[in-house]
């Protein structure tokens, strides 16, 4: 049986390609059960060995596994060596950007006429700081030109967050104010984390944003949620080019 996997539904010319892995199938056990990618999460080394082969058969490119630290670091994609960032870009067939989520929002970029690519792991630090303009900054190309995709991400019925955390936010630009609704508890707010990426993306000129309507707290059957269940695995977005 393979594997059901997500890919972005945007305009990107066909010699892009993009995969979101789900938690079904795979070797991992335990409170990883499922098909968890994350080396440093608990989980038998063995089994996410496995998962990790059994993605790059799948998918015939070699993924360029990142150590996530919720920087606003960006660094060109590196199959051969596993490099600190949260965000990664290649212009070159072959390689994919690859990033880890559990509850995080995963962005996948592209230029309209697919010579570059990218990935970035947009947790709300790394977006508070600016992880998406680093990573469009790094792709070096107009923003009238970008395409960004969202993928699956804490929905805004379940990102409950302090008052410290929307302060922050509106510090930095005071529309993000709309991203935040009173919760149930005194000086909490749920927040939208996909409306806070599309402001601070459409605010440097980048229009055309896909997806961002799949929440990984809602559906335990397809996606790892950190905020949901605590130790648990974790999901990969990738993007990679293929020759024209």
């Amino acid at each position: 049986m393979k594997p059901q996997w997500l890919s972005a539904d945007w305009p990107a010319p066909e010699w892009v390609h993009t995969c979101v892995t789900t938690r079904q199938l795979g070797s991992s056990q335990g409170p990883w059960k499922g098909f968890n990618l994350g080396d440093h999460v608990g989980d038998d080394p063995v089994h996410v060995a496995a998962n990790r082969a059994e993605l790059e058969r799948e998918l015939a490119c070699r993924p360029a596994w990142l150590v996530q630290t919720h920087s606003t670091d960006v660094v060109r994609a590196n199959s051969a060596l596993t490099l600190e960032a949260d965000a990664a870009w290649i212009d070159e067939p072959g390689i994919a950007c690859t990033i880890m989520t559990a509850d995080c929002l995963p962005v996948l970029f592209c230029d309209r006429a697919g010579t570059k690519v990218a990935a970035a792991h947009a947790g709300w630090r790394g977006l508070l700081d600016g992880v998406l303009e680093n990573t469009l900054n790094a792709l070096a190309t107009e923003s009238s030109e970008v395409l960004a995709w969202f993928g699956p991400a804490i929905g805004p019925q379940a990102f409950e967050v302090g008052s410290e955390v929307r302060d922050a936010f509106i510090q930095v630009d005071p529309q993000a104010a709309s991203a935040f609704v009173p919760s149930d508890r005194a000086g909490h707010f749920l927040a939208d984390i996909y409306q806070l990426a599309r402001q601070r993306l459409n605010a440097v000129g980048v229009q055309s944003i896909s997806g961002g309507d799949q929440c990984t707290v809602s559906d335990p059957l397809r996606f790892y949620s950190y905020r949901r269940d605590g130790q648990t695995g974790r999901m990969a977005s990738l993007i990679w080019l293929s020759s024209k």
